[in-house]
């Protein structure tokens, strides 16, 4: 078996769409494009009218536009190779720009999970203390979270790349989708995984696991105390502030679940199968995101 573990030389990647409907990527690519087309758009148009409409310049849509941010960020990481291997059939990936491409988009998946739980407190605090709300969220304290937020995934995701680069590879590797997944490179390693396999579940626990933790923790400190309010018109009233954010949430976390099931338990499902879930998980969320919010927000509703 050929390996290559010299610097110099860099073993090739081959990325694979849906196996066995090489003849169909036309077809198949046109959803795909619309959902990419209906992202990008919806998450800027989403940024523009935040931009523009003074009355949304408050935490709550600062960090929405966090999330439109971030979910523009994974939309365009993933778009070039997508594009190439169903348009063109252009498989081949070099190895740096696959730890690139896979960089950034586990930085983006874990600044999601970040993000979502931040507007998960903004609404706590919203409910808990509405009058002190935007005393206690500045714009100081914002940005505050919105730089831990990006610093704990950059710093996080970064030494993925270089214990992946230590490992051996065959000559020509074949992955199971059409983008770089941690994941997914480790499979190809013909040498020891077990540091790079160990760092990558770490990442997870003390990123995506510890958010759907805070996040489960700040949701039942709401309900406790939106139950405590006297109304039930405004009990309702402050339920419903949280309905585009358990979407968000639902949208983000459920396909996650999903793909990692289908490669824990699906050895024996159709590859189709896990390269369908990888792009729901990849391209649901910033497809759905300013479809929820623009349905639940009336100012981005009326501005559109």
């Amino acid at each position: 078996m050929s390996v290559i573990n010299d610097s110099s030389l860099y073993p090739r990647f081959l990325l694979t769409g849906f196996p066995g409907l090489e003849t169909r990527y036309g077809l198949i690519s046109i959803p795909i494009f619309l959902v990419y087309v209906t992202s990008i758009a919806g998450n800027i148009t989403i940024l523009f009218i935040i931009r523009t409409e003074s009355s949304l310049h408050q935490p709550m849509y600062y960090f929405l536009s966090m999330l439109a941010l971030t979910d523009l960020g994974l939309s365009t990481t993933t778009l070039p190779t997508m594009f190439s291997v169903f348009w063109f059939q252009a498989r081949e990936i070099p190895f740096n720009a696959c730890l690139v491409q896979m960089y950034f988009i586990h930085v983006f998946s874990i600044i999601e999970s970040a993000v979502l739980l931040a507007m998960a407190f903004d609404r706590f605090v919203a409910i808990r203390e509405p009058l002190r709300y935007a005393a206690i969220l500045t714009n100081t304290v914002i940005v505050g979270i919105g730089l831990a937020i990006a610093g704990r995934a950059l710093a996080l995701v970064f030494p993925a790349s270089f214990l992946l680069k230590r490992l051996q590879y065959r000559v020509i590797n074949i992955l199971s989708y059409p983008f770089c997944l941690h994941q997914d490179l480790i499979k190809t390693t013909v040498s020891s995984r077990w540091v790079s396999s160990i760092y990558g579940l770490m990442v997870v626990i003390f990123s995506m696991g510890l958010d759907s933790l805070l996040l489960l923790l700040s949701y039942i400190l709401i309900l406790g105390t939106v139950l405590s309010i006297a109304s039930k018109a405004e009990r309702i009233k402050a339920l419903n502030t949280c309905i585009s954010h358990i979407c968000a949430v639902l949208t983000f976390y459920t396909p996650m679940i999903g793909l990692s099931m289908i490669r824990r338990y699906g050895q024996n499902a159709s590859p189709i199968v896990h390269v369908i879930m990888a792009n729901v998980y990849l391209l649901v969320p910033p497809l759905m995101n300013p479809i929820v919010y623009s349905v639940k927000t009336k100012q981005i509703r009326d501005r559109i």
